[in-house]
């Protein structure tokens, strides 16, 4: 089976599992434990129903930690490439969406599979890596929006990758990291709105607010984002 073939296997086996509560524990264990992670506006998040947390995107540990600071447990939409060898055995028992950023429709049937029964998903618009000013987003979180009823919660995180850091470091124990929650998106298409245009409006919409949240909690915090 090719690297997209396991990694679409892998995506459709999530459809109808929620995730374990072990690895909930590790993500609080990740983001209290072994940093010093700050949340502020948990109370944005819905306490039910569908529900997608859209983050900004710096550092490798960025899904770790989004698990353990999002007030729910979450399914989060993780490149196919690290399903492999110990890691990937993690993330498949803890049941988290390959993604082949190629294509990725088969991660997308199986995100809007997961909003379909109530449940959360974590996604980060951007795509790649970067800087994590939010200055680009994938149409995917508005789709998954648009076609899943669910509001976007957008989510910004700073301190998990510093100016000269590689995208693949991670950080020293105990590094304080901020992340802050923001109000929730509506990205339901407005009366005679086509889904099609809905969508495209909404990944604007929530590429906006994520930029400005990233922005906001910068200021408030003294948490730069990397140059680089």
């Amino acid at each position: 089976m090719t690297g997209r073939g396991r990694g679409e296997a892998l995506a459709t086996a999530v459809a109808g599992r929620p995730v374990p509560g072990w690895a909930r524990a590790l993500g609080k264990v990740i983001a209290h434990g072994i940093w010093d992670a700050r949340v502020v506006g948990a109370e944005h998040a819905p306490a039910t129903g569908p529900v997608l947390f859209a983050a900004n995107h710096t550092s490798i540990v960025d899904g770790p930690l989004l698990q353990g600071v999002t007030p729910r447990p979450v399914h989060i939409l993780v490149k196919h490439e690290m399903f492999v060898g110990p890691l990937g055995a993690v993330l498949r028992a803890a049941q988290q969406i390959p993604v082949d950023r190629s294509g990725g429709r088969e991660a997308l049937v199986t995100a809007l599979a997961v909003l379909h029964r109530g449940d959360a998903v974590g996604v980060f618009p951007e795509g790649n890596r970067g800087r994590g000013d939010a200055s680009s987003a994938r149409a995917g979180v508005a789709w998954l929006a648009v076609h899943g009823g669910a509001p976007v919660v957008p989510v910004a995180i700073l301190g998990t990758r510093r100016t000269g850091e590689s995208v693949g470091h991670i950080p020293f124990p105990r590094r304080r990291l901020h992340v802050e929650l923001g109000a929730p998106l509506d990205l339901s298409p407005a009366a005679g709105q086509s889904r099609r245009d809905a969508i495209g409006a909404g990944t604007e919409t929530v590429r906006a607010a994520l930029s400005a949240l990233v922005a906001d909690a910068a200021a408030r915090t003294g948490a730069a984002l990397p140059t680089d």
